[in-house]
């Protein structure tokens, strides 16, 4: 079993959410649906929380009422291996009305923030010589969707 699973509090589109992201990600899967009781504090009946995978990672979505919202002070990022990826899920996401942000942020439908971020990037952003940190972190501020060829040629001066 998974140590740590995260939590994601929607109002009340849990399962909306859940199945959405697993249309989104291959080998995406619902586990389980949990439903409130008489016990409340939700409607007898309606979906409570939501199990729910992702690639292998485990995720609960629950409907917890208009109490909290989301922020970008948590996300999730998605490692993509080639511009395709990030092309992909970057449209997937935002998708039925997500909206763009920068430097390959977003906030889905729901109003949760990903990040989708292709593994270069990353290498380039930690990359030994600061000249060439430099030069791609100018470029990756500049972005809003993250092209990976622009990144490259940042890379190389």
């Amino acid at each position: 079993m998974q140590k740590i699973t995260p939590m994601m509090w929607f109002d009340n589109q849990a399962e909306e959410a859940a199945n959405h992201y697993v249309r989104i990600f291959q080998d995406g899967k619902i586990n389980h649906i949990a439903r409130y009781t008489e016990a409340g504090p939700g409607e007898p009946g309606s979906v409570m929380v939501v199990d729910f995978e992702l690639n292998g990672q485990r995720f609960t979505a629950l409907n917890g009422g208009p109490i909290f919202k989301f922020s970008e002070a948590v996300s999730y990022v998605i490692h993509c291996k080639d511009q395709a990826e990030v092309d992909y899920f970057w449209a997937a996401l935002l998708e039925g009305g997500g909206r763009e942000s920068q430097c390959g942020w977003l906030k889905d439908k729901f109003g949760f923030s990903w990040q989708v971020v292709p593994e270069r990037a990353l290498e380039l952003l930690t990359n030994p010589d600061p000249a060439v940190r430099k030069r791609v972190s100018e470029a990756v501020y500049k972005m809003v969707k993250l092209d990976l060829a622009a990144i490259e040629r940042a890379a190389r001066g």
